[in-house]
Parts: structure tokens; C-alpha cells; sequence
């Protein structure tokens, strides 16, 4: 090529072309692939038995100290010991696999 049909740092000015051309590289979709998991946890059989106690034992609590059941009831430490208890429930179901 001479230097007049080469534009700054040997690229063609437009409209020129070269007849050079790339081949064409493996076909990929679009969409994202996650990579495979190098060992898959598994929770024990009981983890998810006692998300529910913990769940429904707050819960219980809460609804037995509304309704005076629970001695010397009612009383702010039964629902704090309520609060407790189903926040233990979300935490151990955050922990699940």
C-alpha cells in the first residue's frame, strides 16, 4: 500500500478495505452458565425439624403470654424469650442448604 491510501498509524481511511477477514470463533449464547459447584453441601436431617420448633415455639409463646396462660404471665420476658426464639428459628434457616 502506498502511504497516500493509509491514514494515521497504517489504518485504511474509509472505504477501503483489505479483503482481510477474521474467522469466526465458537457460537455462545447469550445467556449466563454458572460455574459447577466443587461439592454441594448438605444440611443434617434435623436442621430443618427445629427451624420449625424454634418458629412455632416463639410464636406459641407470644400467643400464650397474650392470653395470661403462662405463669406469673403476662410479662415483657416471655415475649422477649418469644423474640428470641424466632429470631434463632431465622438464623439457623439462614444457615440451610
Amino acid at each position: 500500500m502506498s502511504p497516500s491510501k493509509t491514514g494515521p498509524g497504517r489504518a485504511t481511511r474509509k472505504g477501503r478495505s483489505t479483503g482481510r477477514t477474521t474467522t469466526r470463533g465458537p457460537v455462545t449464547s447469550g445467556r449466563y452458565t454458572p460455574p459447577i459447584p466443587r461439592s454441594k453441601k448438605v444440611s443434617p436431617k434435623w436442621m430443618g425439624p427445629l427451624i420449625l420448633l424454634l418458629l412455632v415455639a416463639g410464636a406459641m409463646i407470644i400467643v400464650l403470654n397474650y392470653f395470661s396462660v403462662m405463669p406469673a404471665s403476662p410479662t415483657n420476658w416471655y415475649l422477649l424469650g418469644g423474640i428470641v426464639l424466632i429470631a434463632g428459628g431465622f438464623v439457623v434457616a439462614t444457615q440451610y442448604h
